[in-house]
């Protein structure tokens, strides 16, 4: 809880820009006013660049959805997200992850195979179009992490991806549970 409350309300210090990718991409800190902090990786909307496919001004957005439907499956690998003002305006923070530099999803589709399946599963339902080897983390904590869903939620399939290992294969059922029980949970809601 102590986390959220510092990455919904905490005060954003100084940003530091990322040298890659296309649009504005900085890490910076959130602090609480005590001793707590938070790193955190804030993607502000002004930040980014107009695309041909894509709305403008929805990275950001993307990025939240992605994350609430990670949690709403409780699959739980896009770290915390939220959409709030920050230095340069309104975006996507998300908690920072410590991870294995040289750790990538070619390196870990072996050993984590049942992870690398439900983040191909978890890609074709947010029909990602963006998906990279280095989007696929391994945390500090021992934990898969994925990253990076600006270009999810297309209205036109755009899916993208280096996840292939699992072409023509046929979604396993204790993955379909969980989109079962989510689609159920839906439809009770109303």
């Amino acid at each position: 809880q102590e986390t959220w409350d510092i990455l919904e309300h905490g005060e954003m210090g100084d940003c530091q820009l990322t040298p890659i990718g296309s649009n504005y991409t900085f890490f910076s800190t959130l602090l609480d006013g005590s001793s707590r902090e938070c790193r955190v990786v804030y993607k502000p909307c002004r930040g980014e660049a107009p695309l041909w496919d894509f709305p403008d001004n929805t990275l950001y957005l993307r990025e939240y959805a992605a994350y609430l439907v990670s949690e709403a499956l409780g699959w739980r690998f896009v770290p915390p997200t939220v959409i709030r003002e920050g230095v340069y305006g309104i975006g996507s923070v998300q908690i920072y992850v410590d991870s294995d530099p040289h750790a990538n999803y070619f390196t870990l589709r072996d050993t984590y195979r049942q992870e690398c399946l439900r983040i191909c599963t978890f890609d074709v339902i947010i029909n990602n179009a963006d998906r990279k080897a280095g989007h696929c983390i391994l945390g500090s904590d021992g934990h898969i992490w994925v990253i990076d869903h600006g270009l999810t939620f297309h209205v036109q399939p755009k899916l993208r991806t280096v996840i292939w290992d699992f072409v023509d294969e046929p979604v396993p059922q204790w993955i379909l549970k969980d989109l079962q029980e989510l689609s159920k949970r839906f439809e009770d809601s109303g």
